[in-house]
């Protein structure tokens, strides 16, 4: 019999293991979520609902029973009723009565004088003996118990696993600079918040990231069905159809693979071991981390997971928990001062932070966890790891060097770079630098290595320095000596712009204004220049026509105000003589004007021609 957490049910349901050299036939037996009341409802006397007295009996109709009042009275149960009556005092009360049908006719007894009652079937009795057993039972609600049969013959050893639910298990590190070779040491932190003494167990920790998640196995799921007619003739039967995937059919060799861990979480796993258990020491935190006095833990790759394996058994009690060393090994590190580009601000002046380049030459994948710094015999500060695989390199950082401060300020330029013009468009290229200078002053009286953290714009290429030492998803890193006062360092990206223009859009002043820019190249002003040129030939003639149709329009006005007089005056009039005259005049006049409007209209169209063939054809 195994009891577990209620809520650890459904995970040992998934995940149980039995490995049994000799049973054919194992099984596993337990009591569901609706054991208890569907057993219950299922017994001649149902106490499923905490029925009362009169409630057993109403739902025993027909059983015979002998009755105490004191005077024995046997029968069998015809019902119980409910009788309003009033009391002595004049108030109204309820009262119950039994209904029993005897040898000597049906008794009526008040329920409130039956000293006893007892049931004459053996077969009821024992109904009522287990449910009230069930119900004994059942008063433990958090525990669930499953009940493995191994059958088979000999003695043997016979190996059972599961998971179970458990706290993620905690890491704390410490890190002594102060020696020649920098010591890391890794403590391990696990709950027994489980209801079982581990005694003398192999403890294996996990770093990784496992797909888990709860199946709910144990409660009962019944399917609603449909209720069909039967089958004559003219009513189809019910049928169900797989459904498919394409002609080739599901290709097996296509297999989920787990993916790289990136971040960390764990799980505990333990076994029985027979071994006796040793206790470890923790080094006094008050003192530099010192090796060769801690037993760690052993540790091996598992799949895409690494586990740790606690070297001596453990011995914890139920809901306590223990710090386990882990690791200690030597490691690789280089002290540096960090200054974040991305946090500095244009206004005030930031420190950087006291740092270490650190690798992981430990041989282990090592799980995210805080960090407590030994320097010079004390502590200096904390830091945070995340997850550290093998050979990697990561920075940390635990304080602030007041001794040395740093700004920033930012500025941004746009230069022309190139200048193309193609079949009528201009394809302006540009060149947008983004430059950022950090100025230092170290009054600390002495060199420090410093790496200065620039954050990277998108899209922009490194211009100035040449090269970065290391680089990020979101910056760059350089390495620099800083010496003693004020040091300026000077980064700068740049991004190229394109704009395209066609060029038969642009108004005249627009193209005056890119053939008068002194960034395009000289031929291309040349060229625009000549552009120009033929843009104001097609403008001059536009006015000439303008201007011509302009005459055009104040001759037909003045014509008909000569012919109105003349209609005034009379043809035979001398005035009207005159004015029929002027009339023919101003005939001349309006041919000679609407000749000019063709004229000026041709010029027109030959210049934009010869605008728009230049434009087209240069290159």
């Amino acid at each position: 019999s195994l009891p577990f957490n209620v809520d650890a049910v459904n995970d040992v349901l998934k995940s149980l293991t039995i490995n049994d050299p000799s049973s054919r036939s194992p099984a596993v037996s337990y009591a569901s979520e609706e054991t208890l009341e569907r057993t219950l409802r299922s017994l001649k006397i149902d106490l499923s609902n905490d029925p009362s007295m009169s409630g057993i009996l109403n739902n025993a109709k027909g059983a015979e029973i002998t009755v105490v009042t004191p005077t024995p009275i046997s029968g069998r149960i015809i019902g119980v009723e409910e009788r309003t009556e009033m009391s002595d005092s004049g108030r109204s009360v309820t009262q119950q009565y039994l209904s029993l049908s005897t040898s000597s006719g049906i008794q009526v007894l008040n329920l409130k004088n039956i000293n006893s009652f007892s049931f004459k079937d053996p077969a009821l009795n024992a109904d009522l003996t287990r449910a009230l057993d069930l119900l004994l039972a059942s008063h433990d609600n958090e525990t669930r118990t499953l009940n493995i049969s191994l059958p088979g013959t000999a003695s043997r050893d016979v190996f059972l696993s599961y998971v179970i639910p458990a706290p993620v298990w905690k890491v704390s590190y410490r890190l002594d600079l102060s020696q020649e070779k920098p010591l890391l040491q890794g403590w391990a932190i696990v709950d027994n918040d489980s209801d079982t003494d581990w005694n003398e167990v192999e403890l294996s920790l996990v770093t990784g990231r496992p797909v888990s998640f709860i199946q709910n196995l144990y409660t009962p799921y019944h399917t609603s069905r449909p209720t069909l007619p039967l089958e004559i003739a003219g009513i189809a039967q019910a049928q169900s159809y797989d459904s498919g995937w394409g002609g080739t059919g599901f290709n097996s060799a296509n297999k989920v693979t787990a993916r790289d861990s990136i971040m960390y979480d764990a799980m505990e796993m333990m076994e029985e071991s027979p071994r006796a258990s040793t206790s470890a020491a923790a080094p006094r935190p008050s003192a530099p981390v010192t090796g060769g006095v801690v037993e760690t833990a052993a540790g091996r790759s598992t799949g895409e997971q690494f586990e740790f394996t606690i070297k001596n058994p453990v011995t914890l009690a139920r809901q306590q928990s223990a710090m386990l060393p882990l690791i200690e090994a030597p490691i690789q590190a280089e002290k540096y001062l960090v200054f974040s580009g991305a946090r500095a601000s244009s206004n005030t002046a930031t420190n950087p932070a006291v740092s270490a380049a650190i690798t992981n030459t430990t041989g282990m994948k090592l799980p995210a966890g805080p960090l407590t710094v030994y320097d010079n015999g004390s502590y200096s500060g904390d830091a945070l790891i995340s997850f550290f695989p093998e050979n990697d390199k990561r920075i940390i950082s635990w304080g602030d060097d007041l001794s040395v401060t740093g700004s920033v300020t930012s500025s941004t330029s746009r230069a022309i770079t190139t200048v193309t013009i193609s079949q009528g468009l201009m394809t302006i290229n540009r060149r947008q630098v983004y430059r950022r200078e950090y100025t230092f002053n170290n009054v600390s009286g002495q060199q420090k290595r410093l790496i200065i953290e620039h954050p990277i714009t998108n899209g922009t290429t490194l211009n100035e320095p040449a090269a970065f030492d290391e680089r990020t998803t979101s910056v760059y890193r350089f390495t620099r000596n800083l010496p003693v006062g004020i040091t300026v360092f000077a980064v700068a990206e740049e991004m190229p712009v394109y704009e395209r223009i066609t060029l038969t859009q642009l108004n005249l002043n627009s193209l005056v204004s890119y053939a008068s820019n002194g960034e395009i190249p000289a031929r291309v002003r040349d060229s625009l220049q000549q552009a120009v040129n033929l843009r104001q030939a097609i403008d001059t003639a536009r006015a000439t026509q303008t201007q011509w149709e302009s005459e055009w329009t104040r001759l037909i006005s003045e014509q008909n105000r000569t012919r109105q007089n003349l209609e005034a005056t009379g043809r035979d009039t001398p005035q009207g003589q005159t004015y029929l005259s002027r009339l023919m005049a101003q005939d001349n006049e309006i041919d000679n004007a609407s000749k000019k409007i063709e004229e000026s209209q041709a010029a027109v169209k030959a210049a934009q021609a010869q605008y728009d063939s230049y434009l087209g054809t240069l290159e």
